[in-house]
């Protein structure tokens, strides 16, 4: 089955790269973009469908317009019908302020997104191996 990644992140270089760095053919996950955290909300809140699941993942970056990174994992950890969805901090902070308070609401990982290209997909593609070869995710 083919798997689904919300990336939420206003930084079009990081959308492509992120594009780029996800693996390739049939079972290369499908990656759905949200560039600020009314839409990535909007988007989650949609009935789902058999054109538009749920997320198996979401990839949320801190600094966002709108609505910031915080504010969304709030949302999605307080909602019932999302809070199973993992999700992944991916942002530039590496304050560790930033770092404490996504554990505190939950998030079931903080990345900084390295500098350097290459550790940046191999960062990608060990998540992408992780949650969907070695983790066992709920059918949300």
């Amino acid at each position: 089955m083919k798997r689904t990644i919300l990336l939420v992140d206003d930084s079009r270089a990081d959308v492509e790269l992120v594009k780029r760095s996800l693996s390739a053919g049939p079972a290369a996950p499908e990656l759905i973009v949200a560039d600020n955290g009314v839409e990535a909300l909007r988007m989650l809140r949609e009935v789902p469908s058999r054109d538009r699941p749920r997320p198996d993942l979401i990839l949320l970056d801190l600094n966002l317009p709108l609505k910031s990174g915080q504010q969304v994992l709030i949302e999605i950890k307080q909602d019932p019908a999302l809070r199973r969805i993992p999700v992944v901090v991916l942002t530039s902070s590496n304050a560790d302020r930033d770092v404490v308070s996504a554990y505190e609401l939950h998030a079931n990982c903080y990345l900084t997104k390295p500098m350097d290209i290459d550790a940046f997909v191999r960062a990608l593609r060990g998540i992408e191996e992780f949650w969907f070869s070695v983790a066992t995710l709920p059918r949300c």
